[in-house]
């Protein structure tokens, strides 16, 4: 299943997200990121001067993981210097509901993760 298809992600577009930081523990994984909200989101709001959409601060987590495999360092993954001279890591390319978990792809690398839920929360 793809995450389009989740109700969480209603309105939220993370081809279009920017990543800004992750981390992860014995059982998280967590990314920061700045989210594309569009207007069938709840948490949209009037885009600001020069935006494309509106793009505000959310989290991207999984918990209660069982393992994860394939994720980069943030220091070997690739960064980008914006505009405004903040620094992203990408995107996340495809992010996939599996029979045992999850598969997500991005410049951050190939990550698979076993067990565990998803959570996606926007910072108001």
């Amino acid at each position: 299943m793809d995450w389009q298809e989740l109700e969480i992600f209603k309105g939220i577009d993370l081809n279009d997200s920017f990543i800004l930081n992750w981390k992860h523990g014995k059982d998280f994984l967590t990314f920061e990121i700045e989210a594309s909200i569009w207007p069938e989101s709840q948490f949209y709001i009037e885009p600001k001067l020069n935006e494309y959409t509106c793009y505000r601060k959310a989290t991207l987590s999984f918990i209660n993981i069982e393992s994860l495999i394939g994720l980069k360092l943030l220091v070997e993954s690739p960064s980008f210097i914006d505009a405004d001279g903040s620094v992203d890591y990408g995107n996340i390319d495809s992010l996939q509901l599996t029979s045992d978990g999850f598969s997500l792809q991005g410049d951050f690398g190939s990550v698979h993760i076993k067990g565990g839920a998803i959570e996606f929360e926007v910072h108001i």
